[in-house]
């Protein structure tokens, strides 16, 4: 499946890593990146409307989608650090020195770390219904922490994870689509079964992306903290309620990251860029007017 009237093109952005990415639109650019268990055709809405007067980018990540999938030969392949450094490198090679970035979930992950990295190339951030990875940590306490369970069994070595998840991956996957999707008909079953495709053919490369989050990020973000690095840019926070579902004020976490923030919590679903497309085009929009 395709955004319509947007190209795909494959593009190296590392050694023997190249990412495939849907380019569509003219004006000033904006990079979206998907979350899990998606491809960046979870922006086919909003993509399509940003296209109006942005060129759009939307990449699979490092080791999903039709990107490529290399080995986890050590912590750093699936680091966000890695992988945001694939982000830049794609929209340096399509010309674009300097950009607008938004992300959901991992995308948000990836995007996080990009503006921390690489804030000359970064010019505004959006994350959507995450935090920080540091900061995921810290609140995931006691049984609430059971609505993140998938965090725990992908931190696990390499070895058991991909051969429970690999012998399910549909049912595990498709348990993501449904507990977090307020609105079913968001994701209609043609683009269900892509992303379910996309995850069968993934298993490895993803569970790498969640172990990488349970190690090194954590280790760089809590370097950045400890360094006084903060996100100079204007930053764009949009999340569902999670503070008061697990006990912490999401604005002051964010807060600490990102002194030019405008926070606000969503009604919708989880897969907020498929259920309120508009919504999020507009607060992208609001977001480089800024």
């Amino acid at each position: 499946m395709t955004i319509p009237g947007f190209d795909h093109r494959r593009v190296p952005v590392a050694d023997g890593v190249t990412l495939h990415a849907a380019v569509g639109g003219s004006g000033s650019p904006i990079v979206l990146l998907h979350g899990f268990p998606q491809t960046h055709l979870m922006w086919r809405h909003v993509a399509a409307d940003l296209a109006a007067d942005h060129t759009v980018i939307c990449p699979d990540l490092r080791g999903y989608g039709a990107s490529d999938k290399p080995a986890e030969t050590g912590p750093d392949v699936y680091s966000k650090r890695t992988m945001a450094a694939d982000v830049v490198a794609l929209a340096g090679a399509l010309g674009h020195e300097r950009f607008a970035l938004a992300g959901h979930d991992r995308g948000a992950l990836v995007a996080f770390r990009a503006g921390l990295d690489h804030p000359a190339a970064v010019t505004h951030l959006a994350c959507l219904d995450v935090l920080p990875t540091l900061d995921m940590w810290d609140v995931m306490r006691g049984v609430t922490a059971a609505v993140g369970f998938h965090l725990y069994l992908m931190a696990q070595p390499p070895g058991l994870p991909e051969q429970l998840i690999g012998a399910s991956p549909d049912a595990f996957f498709a348990h993501f689509l449904d507990l977090w999707t307020n609105d079913p008909a968001a994701i209609p079953a043609e683009v269900r079964a892509a992303y379910l495709d996309a995850c069968r053919a993934a298993v490895p490369s993803i569970v790498a992306d969640y172990r990488a989050s349970a190690g090194i990020d954590v280790e760089h973000d809590r370097a950045d903290l400890a360094a006084g690095n903060r996100l100079g840019m204007p930053v764009t926070v949009l999340q569902q309620d999670w503070g008061a579902a697990l006990g912490y004020d999401a604005a002051e976490v964010w807060r600490a990251w990102a002194p030019d923030l405008r926070h606000d919590t969503v009604t919708c679903g989880h897969f907020m860029a498929e259920e309120s497309p508009a919504e999020i085009a507009r607060a992208l929009r609001e977001l480089v007017s800024r």
